[in-house]
């Protein structure tokens, strides 16, 4: 029974049988090739596992409380992390209710952006095109000498496992040994001490010796037995939604990521702002989360759809091979731009993405009622800026007709679509997801992919959705249909011609880029192409966004280039109110905009606080040292300059000169022995004063240093109790009573108005390098222009800038 269990994964007991014959029989099993590897783990093994046992008595048997994991990555790099505790929660709640006879259920989990398909084990994103992603109810965990982590068994393993080691709590009966199929072995020595010997072929074929092959793996039973880092479960409240536009190429930082990537670590740093500067407001339930959304248009543009790739390969020169590769998948995005063509197939993507994830997650979160933002990166900024420049206050895309989505909710059924193109054989498959025709016009192609749908029924859906509901088509859609055919809240408006009610776009301009310049302004104020910009025809937005961010942007650059030498200070964004430029000050590629508003005043851009509430350390030593510097040198030149005019005075008479032809007057000698006295006593006064000047100086310079950064402080941080810190300076002695009442007066005096373009308030907002960064701004250059995603800084200005409107305070932590 020992040796079929052993054959078939089961138990077989390691202990020493009394019966020499019985030892003798069974010196070949897997036992016995076990018994080295007890002894080599630990020369006195047994003796110390005994003593173990002795010691301690085991525990009763408790089932092991299991932990949803997902993979991440491919199959040779891939990684194992775990869901937060709610979302594990909730899958094991819906593994435990489905039954065999019950359809999937589908388990939302990190903030709704992936959903888990609970007996198919697979995770899907929702929002944007990802491969699915394998998911497991992991109990049993294994760590080798090369993992850095533990990592989890397969499911039918760790209940293999468990079986064993309930056997053994039962009875008892530790020194338990289980064999698998494939050669690996399971020795259960006690409660705290299990391994995993892996067969000699499965090992590295480099080892050199015995002891290597046989190193076993450590097994550890229950999540809470190993180091491993479970998240926070997200708020389910979202206050504020955000789309995320990013710039050339596909990769947006040095670990050549994707945009989904850099958002989730944007995402994750908003959230741990949001525990430590906004903790009060949370636990008290007026603050949830902001959502991040990424905006992808690259492989839009570089896909088969515009064949774009293809071309640009024909010519590209094979030398240098890998920089011209990253050359036209990076750089030529910024040419692609400045192409009519190939312009209006980016902001239309970027429209269409923008206004698609807007229905969606209206769909997903119907309780929604929050403001949208927008955030650009280097050139999704630029693209960000032209869009928002030709919005149309009451655009038709607002009131339920987005751009670049389907114009109309056409009166046929999905049966009906697929029996005219002749597949109702996939009627089924689309009516068990629920698919409906508003649905079907969302769906991709991998989307139908993901359905089990071959590659030409899925070609055919598509032509035929683009074709009957996109926005260019729906002129055409009119002329050949009656007006019944009309969906009746586009056929509602009283004596308008259809033509008229519906939204459509002209097909593009490929004319010229108009280069007219001009000095004031930056689009027309009837909504129309702004001057300079590339001629095309912009889509519309189906929401009035409340704020734009650019990071690291060329916007003031490209409108230069343009031919705007100034920006009207009256211009605003049509359905947009608030614009904030935040750079890096090493960032190569950013700009500055507030000097093309007040070009007559020299101001810097506003410095952003750090996130813990001061300036960077070697920041405040510059600053220090400079102004000691400057201090010290006024002061001692002052001082010189004093001594020198005393030195080199003339003395005071003690009479006057007499003028010619004049007389003196008659004085006493008395009088003039007081006048002479009274003389000497103004130039020693003077020459004393002079070295008390010398010797007081360092006194001045502290006090006057310490008004200096005091003051400074009050400017950046007003809100901290700005009377009480007045005070607290008079009463050091650092401020007069009439000093301190004007620098309150300071403190309270308003903003430099910069335009209307974020409504008379600052737009050009700097961060603080970091120590290492200052000692060779050219060597962090390229990682300046992409240190946005990972930035506590500028992340906690967005959060700052979308509460103040909602009238939750911030709250600085405590160090």
């Amino acid at each position: 029974m020992s040796s079929s269990q052993g054959d078939r994964g089961g138990l077989s007991q390691a202990a020493q049988n009394d019966n020499p014959n019985q030892t003798a029989a069974t010196s070949n099993t897997p036992e016995a090739q076990v018994s080295p590897v007890l002894d080599e783990v630990s020369p006195s093994s047994m003796s110390s596992f005994e003593m173990l046992d002795m010691e301690s008595v085991p525990p009763p048997y408790q089932e092991v409380q299991p932990h949803w994991f997902f993979c991440r990555g491919a199959d040779d790099s891939a990684s194992w992390h775990p869901f937060s505790r709610e979302d594990s929660d909730k899958l094991e709640h819906a593994c435990n209710t489905l039954k065999d006879n019950e359809e999937d259920l589908v388990v939302a989990v990190e903030g709704e952006r992936y959903d888990v398909r609970v007996r198919e084990r697979t995770r899907y994103a929702v929002y944007w095109d990802q491969a699915p992603t394998e998911v497991r109810r992991c109990t049993w965990f294994y760590k080798g000498d090369k993992d850095t982590r533990f990592l989890p068994y397969s499911e039918e393993f760790s209940k293999r496992l468990e079986e064993a080691y309930m056997i053994a709590v039962t009875l008892d009966e530790w020194k338990r040994k289980l064999d698998f199929p494939t050669g690996e072995t399971v020795i259960l020595h006690n409660p705290k001490l299990i391994m995993h010997y892996q067969p000699i072929g499965m090992q590295d074929e480099w080892v050199s010796s015995p002891s290597e092959q046989t190193r076993p793996r450590t097994v550890k039973r229950g999540v809470e037995n190993i180091f491993v880092e479970i998240p926070d479960g997200e708020p389910e409240k979202v206050d504020h939604l955000v789309f995320m536009v990013h710039g050339i190429g596909p990769a947006c930082d040095l670990r050549f990521r994707s945009i989904i990537q850099c958002v989730n670590d944007f995402r994750s740093v908003s959230l741990c702002l949001l525990a430590s500067h906004y903790k009060r407001s949370q636990q008290e339930g007026h603050v949830g989360r902001v959502e991040f959304l990424p905006v992808n248009w690259h492989s839009a543009l570089h896909g088969d759809a515009t064949g774009v790739d293809e071309d640009i390969q024909r010519i590209t020169l094979p030398s240098i091979s890998r920089l011209r590769h990253f050359t036209n998948d990076t750089l030529l995005d910024l040419f692609f731009y400045n192409s009519p063509t190939y312009c209006q197939t980016i902001v239309d993507t970027v429209a269409s993405e923008i206004n698609r994830l807007h229905a969606l997650f209206k769909q997903r979160h119907p309780e929604f009622d929050g403001a949208l933002s927008v955030v650009g990166h280097s050139l999704g900024s630029l693209i960000l800026f032209d869009l928002l420049t030709n919005q149309r206050i009451g655009s038709r895309a607002r009131e339920g007709v987005p751009s670049r989505e389907h114009c109309s909710v056409n009166s046929e059924t999905l049966e009906q679509t697929l029996t005219k193109l002749g597949l109702q054989q996939y009627l089924g498959t689309l009516q068990a997801e629920n698919v409906d025709m508003e649905s079907l016009a969302l769906c991709q192609d991998s989307d139908l992919r993901d359905l089990g749908i071959p590659l030409g029924p899925r070609k055919k859906i598509l032509h035929y959705i683009k074709k009957k509901w996109f926005p260019e088509d729906c002129k055409t859609a009119v002329g050949d249909q009656t007006l019944e055919s009309v969906p009746p809240f586009l056929a509602s408006g009283a004596g308008q011609p259809a033509q008229q009610l519906l939204f459509h776009r002209e097909p593009s301009i490929t004319s010229a880029v108009d280069y007219e310049y001009f000095d004031v302004g930056i689009g027309q104020s009837n909504g129309g192409i702004a001057k300079g910009q590339v001629s095309i025809e912009y889509p519309q937005l189906a929401f009035y966004p409340q704020t734009f961010f650019a990071f690291g942007s060329p916007i003031g650059m490209f409108l230069t280039v343009r031919g705007l030498k100034r920006i009207d200070p009256n211009y605003s964004f049509p359905t947009c109110k608030s614009f904030y430029n935040i750079y890096h000050p090493y960032d190569p590629v950013a700009y500055r905009i507030e000097p093309m508003i007040v070009s007559e005043v020299d101001l810097e851009p506003m410095l952003i606080p750090h996130h813990k509430g001061r300036k960077r350390m070697h920041l405040e030593l510059k600053d220090s040292l400079t102004r000691m510097s400057m201090d010290l040198k006024n002061n001692v030149l002052g001082s010189l300059r004093t001594a020198w005019q005393s030195f080199t005075r003339l003395p005071v008479a003690a009479l006057p000169p007499v003028e010619e032809g004049g007389t003196t007057n008659d004085t006493t000698p008395q009088e003039d022995q007081v006048s002479a006295d009274t003389a000497a006593a103004r130039r020693e006064d003077k020459f004393t004063d002079f070295w008390t000047k010398i010797l007081e100086w360092p006194k001045a310079l502290q006090k006057h240093y310490l008004k200096d950064n005091l003051a400074e402080f009050l400017k950046a941080f007003p809100d901290n109790s700005t009377t009480g810190q007045h005070y607290t300076l008079c009463k050091a002695g650092v401020y007069t009573e009439a000093e301190c009442s004007g620098l309150a007066e300071q403190t309270e005096q308003p903003e430099i108005e910069m335009g209307m373009l974020n409504g008379g308030r600052r737009i050009d907002y700097v961060l603080q390098e970091k120590p290492i960064e200052s000692f060779n701004e050219y060597l962090f250059a390229i990682q300046s222009h992409l240190c946005y995603w990972e930035s506590e800084d500028t992340a906690l200005l967005l959060l700052k800038e979308i509460y103040d409107k909602l009238g939750v305070a911030f709250e600085q932590p405590q160090q």
